[in-house]
């Protein structure tokens, strides 16, 4: 997990110091990221290039999309993997709800917008019911909200501040944690995770 691009069969014949994740193709820099199917098709994971060739070359997974260029080793030349699908099937827990909270997990389920104005810039994250009045730090009362709301809200309870969410909290869908993964969906992703179409 070093800071240069890979070499051997998954790096490029032109690797140099790269910031991570970062692979160089021309004057192209690609992000390193590959979304990973289960063999059901349903988006689970993201890794790196580098992972996803290795499971291509263990045959743990097949290449459903590729990038325009390829990677090239002193012998061999592989295909770019942007979209693998495992072979067999991984179960994957269901049980979103007990996930860390984050503030990215937050503003990715919530579309980066403040769920009291609507505004995508200065995010941070509000307690509905605040934690004074008996808030729980749980999925169903924390949501996406800018600074200026954030402080027009304080301490008070929604009917009290009169703000009230645009939209309901809730636990989100195992693919928003695709979407965490990732500050950009490339277009080859988007016709696998239903958010990002």
């Amino acid at each position: 997990m070093g800071s240069t691009t890979p070499t051997g069969p998954f790096g490029s014949a032109q690797a140099t110091h790269r910031p991570r994740g970062q692979l160089v193709h021309g004057a192209v820099t690609t992000s390193g990221r590959v979304l990973v199917l289960n063999a059901t098709y349903e988006p689970i994971n993201v890794c790196t290039v580098r992972r996803a060739v290795v499971l291509l070359l263990k045959e743990k997974a097949e290449l459903l999309d590729q990038a325009a260029w390829r990677l090239h080793s002193e012998h061999q030349t592989h295909p770019r993997p942007t979209v693998i699908r495992l072979t067999a099937y991984v179960k994957v827990p269901r049980d979103t709800h007990r996930r860390k909270i984050t503030r990215r997990a937050v503003f990715a389920r919530d579309s980066w917008t403040c769920q009291y104005c609507g505004s995508r810039s200065n995010l941070t994250v509000d307690h509905v019911i605040p934690r004074s009045k008996g808030g729980s730090a749980e999925w169903d009362n924390i949501v996406a909200c800018c600074a200026p709301c954030n402080r027009r809200k304080g301490d008070h309870l929604p009917h009290q501040a009169n703000m009230h969410p645009k939209t309901a909290p809730r636990a989100p869908s195992p693919h928003i944690f695709i979407h965490v993964a990732t500050p950009t969906i490339p277009p080859a992703w988007r016709q696998w995770l239903p958010e990002a179409a």
